[in-house]
């Protein structure tokens, strides 16, 4: 026993244990799941939802605030409840308009289903009066704007239980404390 700690003193005292990285012995943390996505929006409206346009897929109120649908082909991967962060293309010839509307993007919670024609694909619910005067004069719906993005991705951040319609936030601030980054 004595050799142990003579050695383990000598290890320390001479710097040579300073040679491992600083995370060698820290836990390891599994990556949050990324996933390519092309990004749209919608409106609550009868027009672009199925059947009653103030409920999801889910059960909750069409919380143009925190909702945000997901392309049928995801559902294993995001299920009702996921909390997500979009980010925008990464390609910069992209000619949605991402930059525009990021500022009431936030973070999304995954209530909504969009349409079976659709893979791959995260719809955001924006307010049907998040308008915008554009440089022409003319004013255009967040959604509008948006357009379709291709290459961007999200980031799941956490996962609230929305078995029960409202515990699903009203507010941004109220998901953002869920987050579990």
């Amino acid at each position: 026993m004595t050799i142990i700690g003579a050695l383990m003193g000598f290890l320390l005292l001479s710097g040579a244990m300073s040679a491992l990285p600083a995370y060698a012995n820290a836990p390891s943390v599994p990556p949050l799941p990324n996933y390519a996505v092309t990004l749209t929006a919608y409106n609550a409206v009868p027009e672009q939802t199925d059947g009653d346009p103030l409920v999801t897929a889910s059960g909750s109120f069409s919380n143009p605030e925190v909702v945000a649908a997901r392309s049928r082909d995801l559902k294993d991967e995001l299920p009702f409840g996921t909390i997500i962060e979009i980010v925008g293309p990464s390609t910069p010839n992209n000619n949605c308009g991402y930059g525009i509307v990021a500022p009431i993007v936030g973070y999304r919670v995954i209530a909504d289903t969009m349409n079976a024609r659709y893979t791959s694909r995260i719809d955001i619910l924006f307010h049907t009066d998040s308008n915008y005067t554009m440089k022409d004069g003319k004013v255009k719906n967040a959604g509008t704007i948006l357009g379709i993005c291709n290459g961007a991705s999200i980031r799941v951040v956490g996962y609230i239980d929305i078995t029960y319609p409202s515990r699903l936030p009203k507010t941004q601030r109220e998901l953002a404390r869920l987050v579990t980054l």
